[in-house]
């Protein structure tokens, strides 16, 4: 058990006891406890293997090679169409974690197979993409932050690009863009 992990369960609170069950289930796996982009992650010979995590609907496991699990069961959620290597096993309950024990330990005991193996996912290289110009323009109204986002490696610009693309209405597209420009100006990704 790490001690920062329980500390980041001290905080919790919408999702506190899925956590604690899934900890559970993840500790008597034999990998080594990490806390990681503030969650707890399952590492072996310090390689991520899946780690914890919560949204809004759901508490999950992040299988971070899970596109190379069998998935027999079909239980393996891919997060968007844009995510190449992580599944998710989702949940929406204690209740739903414990009657699914033996199905999450067969999924990790296959996850660290795969990572003992050596396994890699093939990722595809992203294909170019263009940036709508509805983003440059807005973009070139904050002096700085055009030159600042072309500068960025193409993959935090695509992730930036997908982020404010995602947006229904060009008031949110905007204030999506008003709100990463620091981190833009910074050098930062979207997830940086």
């Amino acid at each position: 058990m790490n001690r920062k992990v329980d500390v980041f369960l001290s905080h919790e609170s919408a999702w506190k006891k899925e956590y604690e069950a899934l900890r559970s289930i993840a500790l008597a796996s034999g990998l080594t406890e990490e806390l990681k982009w503030g969650q707890p992650c399952y590492t072996l010979e310090n390689k991520n293997v899946f780690l914890l995590h919560a949204f809004k609907g759901y508490c999950a496991i992040l299988f971070l090679k899970g596109a190379l699990l069998k998935d027999a069961k079909g239980l393996l959620v891919q997060q968007t169409p844009n995510v190449q290597a992580g599944r998710q096993l989702r949940f929406a309950s204690v209740q739903e974690i414990v009657k699914s024990q033996k199905v999450i330990k067969q999924y990790i005991s296959e996850a660290i197979a795969i990572e003992s193996a050596g396994m890699e996912v093939k990722m595809t290289k992203a294909a170019g993409f263009e940036i709508p110009k509805e983003i440059q323009a807005q973009l070139k109204k904050t002096p700085g932050l055009a030159t600042a986002f072309k500068k960025l490696t193409p993959g935090r610009q695509r992730g930036y690009v997908l982020y404010f693309s995602a947006a229904k209405q060009v008031k949110t597209r905007d204030s999506r863009i008003e709100k990463c420009a620091p981190r833009i100006l910074e050098g930062k990704g979207l997830n940086d």
